[in-house]
């Protein structure tokens, strides 16, 4: 039921997770889901599954600019049900107007994680997540900084900016609800 705002007395309608990669909007985004009876839904899986590829891969054989048209092509054409919590891709709410359509047609909840915390969890995700490959320690920390720094003014812009250090789905779920 995309295009138009959706949310029912009995529920918290769409919630948009954002964030850095590795802030924990999957993990998260699952665990609020059950709690709340949701369905979740990944915007990257399902990315993933029609562009038939991996978004590195989609990455790499298309560019920069074409993922980011089809990853506002998904988020914006994704048939979503009336409560739904949706984790999106880290640089989603940066592009395009895809902070003001999440704003728009559900809540938005930025997971807030420092570049510290952040690199330590991206650690041992190089593999999955190419655009890390040649970063470490310090430096990792380093490009993460730069990377929020641009970003920052997007994921300011959501509904709920909490930190996400110790947030747990219950957490969220009275902050959603207060």
């Amino acid at each position: 039921m995309s295009g138009s705002k959706i949310s029912g007395s009995d529920g918290l309608g769409l919630i948009f997770l954002i964030g850095f990669m590795g802030s924990g909007k999957t993990t998260l985004g699952r665990k609020l889901a059950h709690r709340l009876g949701y369905e979740f839904m990944d915007l990257d899986h399902i990315l993933e599954a029609q562009a038939g590829m991996t978004i590195a891969e989609y990455f790499t054989q298309f560019g920069e600019d074409a993922f980011r048209k089809l990853e506002s092509e998904v988020l914006k054409q994704t048939p979503y049900l009336a409560n739904a919590v949706i984790s999106t891709g880290g640089g989603l709410p940066c592009f395009f107007d895809n902070m003001e359509w999440m704003n728009a047609h559900g809540k938005t909840v930025y997971i807030k994680l420092s570049p510290k915390m952040l690199a330590t969890r991206l650690q041992n995700e190089k593999d999955k997540r190419p655009v890390l490959r040649e970063h470490k320690g310090d430096d990792l920390v380093a490009f993460i900084a730069g990377k929020l720094e641009e970003r920052d003014k997007f994921y300011n812009r959501a509904a709920v900016v909490t930190e996400g250090l110790s947030l747990t789905a219950e957490k969220l779920e009275w902050i959603l609800r207060h």
